[in-house]
């Protein structure tokens, strides 16, 4: 049975960054954007690759297909009736450059204008370039002896089909007689033109010049235009011209049967307000209203309620795409409102810097978030519903809910719905609002560390079951949620944490001799308190200590439904070093305890009594067993504060959208000055709301939970105590962004040589193969589970495992209070077992296995309410789901532990802690994402290479099952945000407002063709209103006009093959022909085929059954007349 294949999912996109727009013709939808096509509507969203900058989009009405023109003057037809669009047909224009191009209404013929102001024509069924042309010269007077500059606008006179209406830049305006060959009127303006629109009865037309200015011609009075307007110019004295504006780059003229005419144009401001946002103006009567807009605009489009261009237009809706969105605007209503956007157009609404993927969560989740979502959506949005239709979902056969979380340069944390196909934003999170804002003059004083984007996200930790939510951010802080359906108004509860280690400068005594706290007061200048909760610094503003890098608010805090902040934890300065970013996190809800590392050490917090269990430096973990003989040193004497984000140019992509980058995988800071040497451990300074601090105590040489005192009181060290406690050196390690192996490795080259004897002194990759002699050790890897700590432990027990960049894992035991009532008050014991595991490379993830090969889930609490105001019980117990018995088990292992690094992946059987398995996954390369996941109903080991291979191996046996060479590192972006899922999922960001979706499942890409959703829906053309006789005959030309026997080969010709270039698309026919025989393009061949007739005969079966209700429809009338005049004699009609 085949289990994978591989196979890009549409997830959902955003509006790419602009190129040159252009305008389109009346029935066309106009666009632009870097090599993306992103049509709007009910259906799936397409996304076709082209290597060049779109220019323009047209569509033809009712046919399914679409023309686009690039910037390499290439024009391509797509087919949009398939569920994958492809293109049919392309024409490389090699002479001249497309300056414009229009497809009139219910025609096949595409006019185009070039940049040497000629007018081409081709047909879009056969894309064959027509041998008739306009030429520049023969449209103006033979009396001009300029150029006119290249073709602006091209558009057929709604009064006759048989007229084109010629703009060119320099002002001129051309009416050309097609069936002539001649001009039948010429308008000449002093302002280049940018865009022109007709009236709908033909008489009358409208200009948009660079000057800020609007004409209005009339085709009986060429001469000069009728009415003259500078919207937003100043009014001037009579006989003064009024003041230019900027360029007014496009205009729409729409009519209305029952109130003035709509005039809707962007641009036109005036300079002396060079700091407004490009805005859309919109003119009805005498009203005039600016919308200003947050991103420069591409292209505006108005919606008619009628698709033919001689009636009353009657607009309701204006869409407006901009650089980094898509809006649409209520034409009908006095205030002009927007209508709320059902597409996720604001991924990159700030730069994403993490995300994280969950298939198959608990499918309440979805519902849940969106109920709370919706509150908090903006107000004011347009009551009716959104107008832009078309198209079907398909959801297949797929059943699972999946979410999608995405982590902000902002602070901001959205909830994404991913099931099928879909990404519709269910929640935000702003996790800004929990810190007071800075004012200015403010942030070189306490948030040295991060100079742009401070509550930038890391890292993301969530448990579905029990909604608990924690997160970590670049000023090195970590919050913790908790859901409730509840307003609530409460104060924010901080904890502070001293989490900063130095190596020694002296050589200190045997542990068994040493006390807990010796007295080096003596070797410090002076003592230093850790009580204050203000900045204890040496002398005025030299030296920072104890205080965080932002500020927590204070004040009582109104927290809507949703997540509330439960708890801040703050990494605190330390004698002027700022903190280091924190490199890993873990939460367990039913153990109430989150863990967080950095490159200096481990923390342990106690989030329900709110209490610090263990601040310690990573070699203190070791106890005395320090098996990397690492010698002591002296201090670096040189001190150096580089703030900010390191950041990578490798990546084209601008500053701004990728000045936020978080990790892959905790790293310790490459500092090569500095030389590791012995850690102290730092005792935690807690700040609690009456800013009171406390310290774990110490007991046997583990910490506990404070006892006999709670968390809103204690009492203030004593100088002597400070004196025990300040074990500090003079000299401090330069601050850098922790960063992941992938930053190095880019830079640096790759070699195999390894010593091999000691496997203790294998790094991670050979390229930061001195990482244990320049570096610290840092915390990679956290995961809370019921395991065994030691080898003759007889039942599992709490257990945190901790993994190092040095491939070193350590197991922390937890001892937690036995009964549920005892857990609010009792002690929790954190004590390192003495238990080591090792690697080759920084350790990225665990989990673990029974001895079934059943993968154990982590234990978790039961979401429940805590705001709950109806709930009856005056105490509840934790609902806790432990997924393993803590009895005693049969003799022998009962429990496999995956461990994977950068290099390799080993299995462990515990309690015995013997390795059963082991696999060396890359010898040249590192892993950057690493994962255990379900799929089918199996666990497999998941890994993402910085070589763009990705790997699958079997649990526990580790035997290889696929590895595929998908993507190459090109972006740190992609390092960032990839991630794993059950199911065989994965995704990415494949550009900065991008989310690309994969699957390694092959059930999914099998469904996958099913799921995807219809672009083209066939629907009947609205009847045109009837003109009547007298309309008819004074009104226009009522006869139709045959393009084809104008414009055809017969009597036209054929262009000159130098021209143009027509080139066959791998969607049609000639495409097929043109690859490679066989048996396979034979099949190729005859699918494509079977949809063309099929596709055919659907339209044939439509017409048919539309001629069978007409006919039953006349014969139930004729019956009814036959009836009505059955018994009426000649005389009575």
């Amino acid at each position: 049975m085949k289990k994978f294949n591989f196979r890009k999912v549409l997830d959902g996109l955003t509006a790419s960054s602009p190129g040159s727009g252009s305008s389109s013709g009346g029935n066309s939808g106009g666009a632009a954007g870097s090599g993306s096509l992103h049509p709007g509507g009910t259906a799936g969203v397409l996304r076709e690759e082209i290597q060049e900058t779109l220019t323009s989009d047209y569509f033809q009405i009712c046919k399914g297909a679409l023309v686009s023109a690039s910037s390499d003057d290439t024009l391509h037809l797509w087919n949009l009736r398939q569920k994958r669009p492809a293109i049919l047909h392309s024409l490389k224009f090699n002479r001249e450059r497309i300056t414009y191009c229009h497809l009139p209404f219910q025609s096949k013929w595409l006019y185009v204008g070039t940049e040497r102001g000629n007018t081409h024509i081709v047909n879009i069924e056969s894309f064959i370039l027509s041998g008739y042309v306009i030429m520049w010269n023969k449209a103006i007077e033979l009396s001009t002896k300029t150029h006119p500059g290249p073709v602006v606008h091209l558009s057929d006179s709604p009064r006759d089909e048989g007229k084109l209406l010629i703009g060119y830049e320099n002002g001129t305006v051309v009416f050309w007689d097609l069936k002539s060959k001649r001009a039948d009127l010429r308008v000449y303006y002093d302002e280049a033109i940018h865009s022109i629109d007709w009236h709908h009865e033909g008489k009358q037309f409208m200009c948009s010049h660079s000057d800020g200015s609007l004409t209005l011609w009339n085709l009986k009075s060429p001469s000069r235009p009728i009415q003259t307007t500078i919207p937003h110019g100043k009014s001037q004295r009579e006989g003064r011209k009024s003041e230019s504006c900027k360029p007014i780059l496009k205009v729409e003229y729409k009519t209305c049967r029952n109130s003035e005419p709509f005039i809707i144009f962007s641009g036109g401001l005036s300079y002396d307000k060079a700091c407004r946002r490009p805005s859309l103006t919109i003119m009805h009567g005498k009203a005039i209203t600016v919308l200003e807009m947050d991103h420069p605009i591409v292209e505006f489009l108005t919606l008619c309620e009628t698709p033919y261009p001689n009636e009353f237009q009657e607009p309701y809706a204006v869409v407006v795409l901009l650089e980094k969105d898509l809006i649409v605007v209520d034409l009908t209503q006095s205030n002009f409102p927007i209508f709320e956007n059902p597409y996720p157009m604001d991924i990159h609404e700030s730069p994403v810097t993490c995300t994280a993927y969950f298939a198959d969560c608990p499918p309440d989740l979805i519902l849940v978030l969106y109920s709370i979502g919706v509150k908090h959506k903006k107000q004011g949005y347009s009551t009716k519903e959104w107008p832009i239709s078309g198209g079907a979902w398909n959801l297949g056969a797929q059943t699972y809910p999946e979410i999608i979380i995405t982590g902000h340069a902002d602070g901001s944390i959205k909830f994404w719905d991913a099931s099928a196909i879909t990404l519709q934003m269910l929640y935000k999170l702003k996790t800004s609002k929990v810190f007071e804002k800075q004012k200015v003059g403010e942030g070189k004083q306490t948030c040295e560390i991060v100079e742009e984007d401070p509550f930038a996200i890391q890292m993301i930790y969530w448990c579905p079951e029990s909604r608990i939510f924690c997160v970590s951010g670049v000023s090195a802080y970590v919050i913790i949620y908790k859901f409730s359906r509840h307003e609530i108004t409460t104060e924010i509860v901080s904890l502070e944490v001293r989490l900063q280690y130095d190596v020694e400068d002296i050589i200190t005594p045997e542990p068994e001799t040493s006390p807990p706290f010796p007295d080096l007061s003596s070797q410090l200048p002076s003592s230093r308190s850790l009580s204050g909760s203000t900045n204890t610094v040496a002398s005025e503003g030299v030296t920072k200590d104890s205080i965080p890098c932002l500020n927590v608010k204070t004040r009582p805090v109104r927290m809507p439904p949703g997540y509330q902040a439960e708890l801040v934890i703050q990494l605190v300065w330390v004698d002027g070093e700022p903190p280091q970013q924190i490199t890993s996190l873990a939460v367990s809800s039913a153990y109430g305890i989150v863990a967080f590392g950095n490159c200096n050490g481990l923390a342990v917090v106690d989030f329900i009594q709110k209490t610090v269990l263990l601040s310690m430096g990573t070699f203190d973990l070791y106890r005395s067993s320090d098996l990397y003989q690492r010698q002591p040193r002296s201090p670096r004497k040189n001190k150096q504060f580089i703030a900010g984000l390191t950041e990578l140019n490798d990546s084209p992509v601008p500053l701004e959208l990728e000045r936020c980058k978080s990790p892959t995988s905790g790293l310790a800071t490459r500092t090569p000055e500095a030389a590791p040497g012995f850690y102290r451990n730092e005792i935690p300074a807690v700040r609690q709301r009456n800013q009171v601090h406390h310290l774990p105590d110490h007991v046997n040489g583990h910490c506990t939970s404070p006892t006999s005192q709670s968390c809103g009181s204690g009492k203030r060290l004593s100088s002597a105590d400070v004196s025990k406690v300040n074990r500090w050196g003079p000299g401090r390690p330069p601050f850098r962004k922790a960063q992941s192996a992938a930053c190095m490795e880019i830079s640096l080259p790759v070699t195999t040589e390894e010593t091999r004897e000691n496997s203790y002194n294998r790094s991670r990759s050979s390229s930061i193969s001195s990482i244990d002699k320049d570096s610290k050790e840092a915390i990679t890897a956290l995961y809370f589970m019921e395991s065994f700590a030691r080898k003759n432990d007889s039942t599992i027990s709490p257990c945190l495992f901790v993994g190092t960049s040095l491939g070193m894992v350590l197991i922390i035991s937890l001892n937690l209070p036995l009964a549920d009532e005892q857990r609010f008050t009792e002690p929790v014991v954190v004590l390192p077992s003495g238990t080591f595991l090792s690697l080759k490379g920084a350790v990225l993830t665990f989990s673990c296995m029974d001895r079934t090969g059943g993968l154990m889930q982590p234990p978790y609490e039961v979401w429940r309410d805590p705001n709950n105001i109806d709930e009856n019980e005056k105490s509840w117990r934790r609902k806790l789901v432990m997924n393993s018995s803590s009895v005693a088990q049969e003799i022998g292992d009962n429990q496999y532990a995956i461990i994977c690094s950068e290099k390799q992946a080993k299995v462990f059987s515990l309690p015995s802690q013997t390795c059963l398995y082991v696999h060396n996954i890359t010898e040249t390369s590192f892993i950057l994402q690493a994962d255990v996941v379900v799929m089918c109903n199996s666990a497999c080991l998941t890994c993402f290479c910085a070589n763009g291979h990705i790997m699958i191996m079997s649990l526990p046996s580790l035997r290889p099952m696929l590895d595929v060479n998908y993507l190459p590192l090109t972006d740190m972006r992609i390092a960032r945000t990839f991630c794993f899922s059950n199911e065989g999922q994965a995704l990415y960001l494949v550009s900065p407002t991008e989310i690309q979706r994969l699957t390694y499942s092959q059930e999914m890409c099998d469904n996958l063709q099913d799921m995807l959703g219809d672009l083209f829906t066939p629907i009947e053309t609205p009847e045109a209103q009837n003109r009547g006789f007298l309309k008819g005959l004074f009104g226009g030309s009522g006869q139709t006009f045959d393009r084809e026997e104008l414009f055809g080969e017969a009597s036209a010709g054929r262009a000159s093959r130098s021209l143009a270039q027509h080139i066959p698309g791998p969607g049609g026919i000639e495409g097929v022909k043109g690859a490679a025989g066989g048996v396979m393009g034979e099949l190729t061949r005859a699918r494509i085929a079977l949809d063309e007739r099929g596709q055919r005969l659907g339209e044939l079966e439509e017409k048919t059954a539309g001629m069978m209700t007409s006919a039953e429809a006349f014969s139930k009338h004729a019956h009814e007349l036959m009836l009505k005049y059955k018994d009426k004699k000649w005389y009575q009609f």
